[in-house]
């Protein structure tokens, strides 16, 4: 089966590099399916799970948005931070999400970023959700 070169990075360096049949995502106008030869296009990534598929096989990495860049024989990911699902601290983790969840039980407060809370929390869910393999 045709493959296509797929490299996930973030500032500090290349997360994910590998030759994969299919990547699979979700963009903010929805999911995506990225067979080789597909259409260029650019598309800003939601927080969520990058998967690619090859010999049967799924790899997940954790983006925290981002954007796609899709050519013909390669997808570059360029995401503010990224990690391979073997990758996670689950327990690190853990705690941004209960951290998260305190802040926003505390939402009365002044001092309180109720939209940066709630992107954390999300963050920490995804984490977890593909360090766990639920998605």
């Amino acid at each position: 089966m045709k493959t296509m070169k797929v490299n996930v990075v973030t500032p500090d360096g290349p997360v994910y590099e590998s030759d994969v049949e299919m990547v699979s995502t979700k963009a903010q106008t929805g999911e995506l399916g990225i067979l080789p030869g597909h259409i260029p296009m650019v598309a800003p990534l939601q927080i969520g799970a990058v998967r690619m598929k090859n010999d049967g096989k799924t790899e997940l990495v954790a983006v925290s948005g981002g954007f796609l860049e899709v050519r013909p024989d390669t997808v570059t990911v360029l995401a503010q931070t990224a990690e391979k699902s073997e990758e996670i601290d689950v327990e690190r983790a853990i705690r941004a999400k209960e951290r998260a969840e305190q802040r926003l039980r505390e939402k009365q407060q002044e001092n309180v970023d109720f939209r940066r809370a709630e992107l954390s929390l999300r963050r920490a869910i995804n984490r977890i959700s593909i360090a766990q393999g639920r998605l």
